[in-house]
């Protein structure tokens, strides 16, 4: 009442009315209600904060502390010691309080007023406030006097992503880019340097080639908390999407993207140069690969390793078996498309949003209009064309994934079981435009094709010539699910290298193809002294690009021709200002 009316109450009623402080008169713009309770009430699980008061010159009064702490403490919510007429005593109850204090954590802290003459009334309320937006519980751990592991931990994550070019310090651009992200300001160069002060007068490490090390960021925290500034670590980890307990909330990490249906998910530009700076990052020793090391760098800011060991059997790799810049694209380019919640959470991890100054990561996502409509117009901005391989088992199908990536048969052999991918991706040329070809193989259980294994932009059925029984499982699942669709297919016969043999079907597959109005069968081995011929993943692109076509054009040589030679020409091209970009970098 006393903080309402700013006078003290001569006639006090037994419980005051509920009362809402709004928003534009608190410091920190949240409307605050305000619910007054006595002795025989039970305490509302409403709250967000309890205030218990006691009447510093009463010693029974004090003595109830405890009871009513024991009480409120089932609500798990900050509590509030208040010590009311203070204008009576001279002396401070603090002494006889600190030992309660100092025996249950949930106390935020302690303030001593007086209604009567208004001392600490407005405070009072401002510490209830801030107990409930900037909590000390989940930061600092008041006996050991120091920040708590999950604290630590978080703050660990944001130096990462501040750090910018990883060499384990924030340089004046860096500390200024942080300052201006989480609290919309600069620092001058003089307030720069006495930050840096700080540190070099209280630890030897804090401070290295004139930048902030972790050590250093981590002191600083910790001495916001002890001088009661929490609101200032809040504000950094609230800004990278951490919640009360520490996690990374939903919201940050899954923000809402709407895909309807037939259309899909890309990367953007933006999202690849946020990417490319990534790789940049962490690839320590340009080789423009990513070592083991270097990968288990780039995840040090996941809770969780995000890509097991089959990411290298899915991309390009280089001798050593480490992911090139192609193949760390390619992974992404993967990830988004098939799982673009996974993708969201991933440049949640990163930073990505913040970094690029964005709303969310939602702005990375490029979500392509209706296949049906490209289809109409006979024309496609996409960037991502996904061929599922169909085939009896043993017919080639994880020799023509893997041959996409330039590992001939020698090289697969070395490829672990439990490290096999059922899918590849890489980029091919299509008439000079760089897009990416994602290969899947479908396990070959006849029965059970789902929606998931006919969902694509082009079908490559493949049979083993050298095996008198492979081609009929092409020659069902063609009939049986894709006679009728709009979806170009393919015919591979695989192990070209060996003998060729007669197929146990009513046609040969040369009659099947001619029957059904698709290309002659297309002869490919991945038995080869060098990578295997690229040639027949840019003719499953242009199916998949151009598909009202693979009826007409694509029967005739010519058009094949000026495919494949534009994309030789481009690839050639492409390499050679990919090596120019790298010598820049």
């Amino acid at each position: 009442m006393s903080l309402v009316s700013e006078e003290f109450p001569d006639e006090v009623p037994l419980r005051a009315e509920e009362i809402t402080i709004p928003a534009d008169v608190t410091p920190e713009r949240v409307p605050t209600h305000i619910v007054d309770y006595s002795a025989n009430m039970a305490v509302s699980p409403q709250a967000n904060v309890i205030c218990i008061v006691y009447s510093v010159n009463n010693k029974k009064s004090i003595e109830k502390v405890s009871t009513y702490i024991n009480v409120c403490c089932s609500c798990r919510v900050p509590l509030i010691l208040v010590g009311n007429k203070s204008d009576l005593v001279e002396h401070s109850s603090m002494e006889t309080i600190l030992p309660i204090m100092n025996q249950y954590q949930d106390i935020e802290t302690c303030v001593e007023c007086s209604a009567k003459n208004l001392k600490n009334i407005s405070e009072l309320f401002y510490y209830a406030q801030k107990a409930v937006l900037h909590p000390t519980g989940p930061l600092y751990c008041p006996e050991e006097k120091e920040m708590k592991s999950s604290c630590i931990k978080a703050l660990t994550r944001i130096f990462k992503v501040s750090d910018l070019d990883n060499d384990g310090i924030l340089n004046d651009n860096e500390l200024n880019f942080f300052q201006r992200t989480c609290f919309n300001t600069p620092l001058a160069p003089q307030a720069l340097e006495d930050v840096k002060n700080v540190v070099r007068r209280n630890m030897t490490d804090g401070v290295k080639d004139n930048g902030l090390t972790l050590k250093g960021f981590l002191f600083l925290h910790t001495l916001f908390i002890q001088r009661g500034r929490h609101e200032t670590t809040w504000t950094v980890l609230r800004r990278f999407g951490y919640d009360d307990d520490l996690e990374l909330t939903q919201e940050y990490l899954f923000p809402l993207i709407k895909i309807p249906p037939d259309c899909t998910t890309e990367l953007n530009h933006n999202a690849y140069l946020f990417l490319q700076s990534v790789f940049d990052k962490h690839d320590k020793d340009r080789d423009c690969a990513l070592s083991p090391e270097e990968v288990k760098d780039l995840f040090k800011v996941f809770p969780y390793m995000p890509w097991g060991p089959d990411v290298n059997n899915t991309v390009c790799t280089n001798d050593q078996g480490w992911i090139t810049y192609q193949g760390y694209l390619s992974q992404w380019t993967l990830t988004t498309y098939l799982d673009v919640q996974r993708s969201l959470e991933y440049l949640g991890y990163l930073g990505y949003s913040i970094i690029y100054e964005q709303e969310s990561q939602a702005a990375a996502i490029t979500v392509t209009r209706n296949k049906r409509i490209d289809l109409q117009k006979k024309q496609t901005q996409r960037s991502v064309f996904r061929c599922n391989i169909l085939g009896a088992r043993g017919s080639g199908k994880s020799g023509f994934l893997q041959a996409f990536l330039g590992r001939n048969l020698q090289r697969q052999r070395k490829i672990r079981e439990d490290h096999k991918s059922f899918y590849a991706i890489s980029t091919t040329y299509v008439y000079g435009q760089e897009k990416y070809l994602l290969l899947h193989e479908v396990m070959p259980d006849f029965d059970f094709l789902s929606e998931a294994d006919l969902a694509c932009d082009v079908v490559c059925l493949v049979y083993d010539v050298n095996n008198p029984s492979s081609f009929e499982y092409c020659a069902r699942v063609y009939k049986q699910y894709f006679i009728d669709s709009k979806t170009p297919c393919m015919l591979i016969a695989a192990k070209s290298d060996l003998h060729e043999v007669r197929q146990q079907y009513s046609l040969s597959p040369l009659e099947f193809c001619r029957k059904h109005k698709f290309h002659p069968p297309q002869p490919f081995t991945c038995n080869t002294t060098d990578a295997p011929n690229k040639d027949i993943y840019t003719r499953l692109t242009t199916m998949a690009m151009y598909p009202h076509m693979a009826q007409a054009d694509l029967k005739n040589s010519t058009f094949w021709l000026r495919a494949s030679v534009g994309a030789t020409v481009f690839a050639v091209l492409g390499f050679a200002m990919y090596r120019a970009l790298l010598k820049q970098r």
